[in-house]
């Protein structure tokens, strides 16, 4: 959880909000020669200086099946406001076109008794279709030319009637927000209007801005109040990622499941408006999914520096197993190494990767890997994993912990080295794996790999050797990939691979995407 809980009752209203500060962690994507990397930055937010602003959370969608995801979100969306409230954000309900059913409410007699400021940027009150060249011209990576409604024809058809028989305008059955959300008619702000939401900001010396609700691809992005005139007009805005939906059909380009257009979405955000953060950053827990979303959710625990994997890993997950996954990326923090802030996500896992090298967690964060592999759930280890919780036979600083029996008891390997960097690595698909689905499209003939070959000698039981490799002509051979199986019933796969190199040949690509989808079935 990232808010800081308060240590003493008596101490001042100064120290109280800055204890009570957002710790967050925002996403985004940097851009490099026109290719695009995953980043993290975190910053701390002071809840009095921050809005959330609550996008066309209507009671109605003339898409059922966007009027149903919108119910999903609106209990989740209704702590996140709670929470934020609570500890002295402003919250502004964005009903679009909507506001006239609260002209006597206290909330928006509020918002528009706020005093014109000076600063009103120029055409703050008009819809931005796009931030900039740039994002113009990389367009959106969803078609959502037909409107983006994703119905089954007769369940549509019969929600139009259904519309129709209250009185509705089937194509625009909105009249107000959601009952789902809460409005405080002592402390918040009704609006859709440009002018009178900046009015509002400024008055309360808003820095930072959160945008939650939908649609991403439309109205989040570009109503006058949405990310695009935010961003450009110099507030620190953020998108609540999983707070969110898009209008995307899977019958047009690029044919993906409804939830990944949103994630395609969510990434052009990323790329070319504003970072994200998640839901769980103000409430703890684990970030919102719709049960509908039925990709399992696969956990990154990165902590290395040798071999880059806080780039490559994360890359290869969004590019060969979003289709399947739900992907969170934890780093270990840049201040303190042997921290893993959101270390918790591993909870509700339903895989867990890890290329860390050489931490001392602690305790409570290697308590909750501890408790995920002795669930019987699966894992996967790339390169320095083998060695990922030990500190040569260091001690382990106070209130840390190491877990030395890590790499033969759940990885099922035994390293004690690797041969020289200089000396060339090949590998080749081992006659006992030659069948195995993980080597399904994988070259069984030998190929170069990226750095050295680690000494890996001897396994543990249960383990199925899929890859041999050698450094030269130097004896004996060493398993590069295998599979295991822990005491508790653990699916494991291991790969001493992992260089920035490897990452750039198709084998291994193909061989850890492979086993990321056989571990999980």
């Amino acid at each position: 959880m990232f808010m800081k809980p308060t240590l003493l009752v008596t101490i001042c209203v100064a120290l109280v909000a800055n204890a009570c500060a957002y710790d967050l962690i925002l996403r985004h994507r940097l851009e490099s020669k026109g290719k695009f990397s995953l980043a993290e930055k975190r910053e701390t937010w002071q809840p009095e200086e921050t809005a959330i602003i609550v996008c066309d959370m209507w009671d109605a969608h003339h898409c059922l099946n966007a009027t149903r995801r919108g119910g999903e979100l609106a209990p989740r969306m209704n702590a996140v406001l709670k929470a934020a409230r609570e500890q002295g954000s402003l919250i502004i309900h964005a009903p679009s076109s909507c506001v006239g059913f609260y002209k006597d409410h206290p909330a928006r007699t509020r918002a528009l008794a706020a005093p014109k400021v000076s600063n009103v940027p120029k055409g703050i009150e008009e819809w931005l279709n796009w931030i900039d060249e740039r994002e113009e011209n990389a367009q959106y990576p969803i078609d959502h030319s037909d409107g983006g409604e994703d119905d089954d024809p007769k369940e549509h058809a019969d929600w139009a009637k259904e519309l129709e028989s209250k009185g509705l305008n089937p194509r625009a059955p909105w009249t107000r927000q959601t009952a789902g959300l809460t409005i405080d008619p002592e402390k918040d702000a009704i609006t859709d209007e440009g002018v009178v939401t900046w009015n509002w900001l400024e008055q309360h010396k808003i820095k930072n801005v959160i945008l939650l609700g939908v649609h991403t691809n439309m109205c989040v992005l570009g109503r006058p109040f949405g990310l695009r005139q935010m961003a450009k007009n110099g507030k620190n805005v953020v998108l609540m990622r999983d707070m969110t939906d898009t209008m995307y059909n899977p019958k047009m380009p690029p044919y993906v499941s409804h939830y990944r257009g949103t994630d395609l979405i969510i990434e052009h955000v990323e790329k070319f408006v504003c970072p994200t953060i998640t839901s769980d950053q103000l409430l703890g827990g684990a970030p919102f999914h719709f049960k509908d979303d039925s990709r399992k959710d696969l956990v990154l625990l990165i902590g290395e520096k040798e071999y880059e994997t806080k780039e490559t890993l994360p890359a290869f997950a969004e590019k060969h197993l979003a289709k399947d996954f739900r992907i969170h990326t934890i780093h270990a923090s840049p201040e303190k190494r042997n921290e893993f802030p959101g270390i918790e996500a591993v909870s509700e896992a339903d895989l867990l990767g890890i290329s860390i090298r050489r931490r001392s967690l602690p305790e409570a964060q290697l308590n909750l890997v501890r408790t995920y592999v002795s669930s019987g759930k699966p894992i996967f280890g790339i390169r320095t994993a083998s060695h990922a919780f030990s500190l040569r036979g260091d001690p382990a600083p106070a209130g840390h912990a190491l877990w030395e029996r890590f790499d033969g008891a759940i990885l099922g390997g035994h390293y004690t080295g690797h041969h020289g960097n200089k000396v060339a690595t090949f590998a080749w698909a081992a006659e006992s794996g030659n069948s195995h689905p993980i080597l399904k499209g994988v070259t069984r003939n030998e190929y170069p790999t990226g750095g050295s070959l680690y000494q890996v000698l001897p396994l543990s039981r249960n383990t199925q050797v899929l890859l041999v490799g050698r450094a030269g002509d130097i004896l004996p051979h060493e398993p590069v990939a295998w599979t295991h199986e822990t005491q508790s019933g653990s699916k494991v796969f291991y790969t001493s691979l992992g260089h920035v190199k490897d990452f750039e040949n198709s084998a291994f690509v193909t061989m850890l995407g492979n086993a990321c989808r056989w571990l999980v079935k």
